[in-house]
């Protein structure tokens, strides 16, 4: 009798810790809310202060084993201009957007040159993201793709309401879908400060900078949870913009581990514009190009309050970038 009691009392001690134990794992895997977010590059194939085809081939390669690694499915936008050296079309160049889609990734327009909306006419707008078209075209159906994606340079998307209907029934005659972006921020600050400071040889000022660049963008990241919190009472499925460029190149798997501290999971862009949310009214057509949460805000009425307290660039980077405004 005494043996049973025993063993009912080392059962029932065994359930307790088995039972808190399970509980303090749940408690522990709900510390992070499930995230979501997809992740594009703009600006392919590469910028960077430098313009050989080594260095673009290493950053292409460097960005692309990052990605790999950390199975993120990327879309990369292409500037057609930057498969140019000043008149002459480099093929090497354009041989590098094969290195993204042999790697299952995938692409979208991000014009000819890299124009504003909002400065020049419609039709000369139209024209150039046209002409974008030419190479990634080609490589996308070599692939047997189709041209789905289009990324507004400096996210400007015209300063009239008709301008920009307009432009739309445009895109979706091309059979475009607009590529919107929730985390914005100044990552192309960064890496023209890092750039700088590595052709100086200034390798001090390259890891301060990479030091700083981790913090800033995880503190993007949190700032725009709270708005999308604030907007929908929910988090929504995000879309980071970042830059193919040389810091992410070299630091992007750092990012990739904070996102999935943050408890995020890497999904496809279809998969993020498919939220709800991105179905929200947008009536703004100031002359900024801001982040689609911030869009959705002004067009629901939200005005400076609401928008206090988004991270600012290090003001050393700027210094150290050249660079005076973001």
């Amino acid at each position: 009798m005494k043996f049973r009691f025993t063993i009912a009392l080392l059962s029932l001690i065994i359930a307790f810790f088995f039972n808190t134990s399970l509980l303090d794992a749940q408690n522990l895997e709900g510390s992070h809310p499930e995230r979501e977010v997809a992740i594009t590059f703009d600006d392919l194939p590469a910028v960077s202060t430098r313009q050989d085809i080594k260095s673009w081939n290493e950053l292409t390669d460097n960005l692309l084993s990052i990605i790999k690694d950390n199975n993120v499915p990327a879309v990369g936008f292409v500037i057609e201009s930057h498969l140019y050296d000043e008149n002459a079309y480099n093929t090497k160049k354009a041989e590098l957007l094969n290195k993204w889609l042999d790697q299952g990734l995938e692409l979208g327009n991000h014009t000819y040159s890299h124009p504003s909306l909002n400065r020049i006419p419609l039709q000369k707008y139209e024209d150039d993201l046209i002409k974008g078209e030419a190479t990634v075209g080609k490589v996308l159906q070599e692939h047997n793709m189709k041209l789905r994606y289009f990324r507004h340079p400096f996210l400007q998307t015209g300063r009239t309401i008709a301008k920009r209907d307009s432009f739309n029934t445009f895109l979706s005659e091309r059979g475009y879908t607009v590529a919107p972006v929730t985390i914005d921020n100044s990552d192309w600050i960064f890496a023209r400060a890092y750039d700088n400071a590595r052709d100086k040889g200034d390798k001090e000022m390259m890891k301060k900078v990479a030091d700083a660049y981790i913090p800033y963008m995880e503190s993007k990241f949190e700032y725009f949870e709270k708005q999308s919190v604030k907007l929908f009472g929910r988090e929504v499925k995000q879309v980071l913009l970042v830059h193919a460029n040389t810091i992410n190149s070299e630091h992007f798997g750092e990012i990739a581990r904070m996102l999935k501290n943050r408890g995020y999971k890497f999904i496809t862009l279809q998969d993020a514009i498919s939220d709800s949310a991105y179905k929200s009214p947008d009536t703004f057509t100031g002359a900024g190009g801001i982040s689609w949460l911030h869009r959705w805000a002004y067009t629901k009425g939200h005005r400076r309050e609401f928008f206090a307290g988004e991270p600012m660039t290090p003001e050393f980077v700027m210094e150290e970038a050249g660079v005076t405004e973001e």
